[in-house]
């Protein structure tokens, strides 16, 4: 399952609990959506752990100190 963002799996998922939670007594469609749920929590669990990995690189590179600067306009 690929999706464009962070964002993408995450209203995903929104849709998929409320689906979940509504009185939709089909349990064929219930595994499915709990099954793509899953997946795409998963994808989002990835994507936060890749940019934790890249927010320590770039700590690691900088020794550790982030500077605070005005933007150039």
């Amino acid at each position: 399952m690929t999706s464009d963002s962070l964002s993408a799996d995450l209203k995903r998922l929104e849709e998929i609990v409320r689906q979940l939670e509504s009185d939709d007594p089909d349990l064929d469609r219930s595994l499915a959506l709990f099954e793509e749920g899953v997946a795409r929590l998963r994808a989002a669990r990835e994507r936060l752990i890749e940019a934790e990995t890249r927010i320590q690189k770039v700590l690691k590179d900088t020794g550790g100190e982030i500077r605070l600067g005005e933007l150039e306009s």
